[in-house]
């Protein structure tokens, strides 16, 4: 059973890691029209709040690999 929520953490941790960090480097939201280009970007902490999850996934992860 402790093996099973190891892997499950660590595999939740670094999904959510990745998929914060992706969303924190893509624009939301991007036009080209000729010379004007223009891009929005919003309010981030739904991202650092994922990358923060997805770390403390990790270590309790890894603190299973104590026991």
């Amino acid at each position: 059973m402790n093996n099973v929520l190891k892997f499950v953490l660590l595999i939740i941790g670094i999904g959510l890691v990745g998929y914060g960090l992706y969303d924190l480097l893509t624009p939301e939201f991007s036009i080209d029209a000729g010379p004007l280009q223009v891009e929005a970007h919003g309010d981030n902490t739904q991202s650092y709040a994922m990358i923060i999850f997805g770390i403390l996934s990790l270590v309790g992860g890894l603190a299973f690999r104590k026991r």
